[in-house]
């Protein structure tokens, strides 16, 4: 009809669908429509290029801020209606409900991708054993208990599009977790105005103290995301980032 649209195709694009719509909240980020899925092909709205603001990062910071006061229904649960089996980037993901953050943490977001890491030679022993310390010490070091929030769940900078009505995202893994992961995958590669980001949202909603020295810790599940897909080229910043949060207060 004239329309300029994206056009997706893959398994994971029933789950993005549901993604998208249970991201799509009053006062939230904005993500583009989804104008149809059949189960193998998702479209969705067209986001027009524009360039990244102060004004803009702080309405993103906002809008994160109300998106993390909705809650998940559980550590771990996807949006309604999806299945366990899910996808981060072309990896593999299982959301499992969890009562408890840390112990889900370590048994769905950092061990599997540890032992495929480990497995395919791209993690020797020895590293692997410094990321291992960090699933036995958890519980110690994930600070004050928080609810389950509703995550994008893949919140690096690519996945933010910034557009002349500001910022949107694209491409999530929708789940509900803990909201310093999203500010941390935010974190991981550079974003810009990534400190106006970040300064209203905790004037939005106030984090809890130590939440910095605990950003390497929530950027494990997504470096080793990055082994896995792309090889031992990230293993050095994933040992660098468990021996960041072995040493956090």
């Amino acid at each position: 009809d004239g329309r300029t649209v994206v056009v997706k195709e893959g398994p994971g694009v029933a789950a993005e669908a549901a993604g998208l719509r249970w991201l799509t909240v009053r006062g939230g980020p904005r993500v583009p429509a989804v104008l149809a899925h059949d189960g193998a092909r998702l479209v969705t709205e067209h986001v027009p290029p524009g360039r990244p603001s102060a004004a803009a990062a702080a309405e993103l910071g906002r809008r994160l801020a109300a998106l993390h006061s909705l809650p998940g229904q559980a550590f771990g649960s996807g949006p309604p209606g999806t299945a366990e089996d899910a996808w981060i980037g072309r990896a593999p993901m299982r959301n499992v409900p969890a009562a408890e953050w840390a112990p889900w943490y370590a048994t769905y977001r950092v061990a599997p991708y540890l032992a495929t890491a480990r497995d395919a030679g791209d993690l020797t022993t020895d590293e692997a054993a410094v990321i291992e310390r960090v699933c036995d010490r958890l519980p110690e070091l994930v600070g004050p208990p928080e609810p389950p929030a509703r995550l994008h769940g893949d919140l690096w900078s690519g996945n933010v599009l910034w557009s002349a009505d500001g910022a949107w995202l694209i491409d999530p893994a929708a789940h509900g977790g803990h909201r310093e992961t999203d500010l941390a995958m935010l974190a991981l590669f550079g974003c810009p105005h990534l400190d106006t980001v970040l300064a209203a949202y905790d004037e939005a909603a106030p984090l809890a103290p130590g939440w910095r020295d605990r950003v390497p810790l929530h950027q494990l599940f997504p470096l080793l995301v990055h082994v896995v897909l792309f090889g031992r080229g990230y293993a050095g910043q994933c040992v660098t980032a468990a021996r960041a949060a072995l040493a956090s207060p």
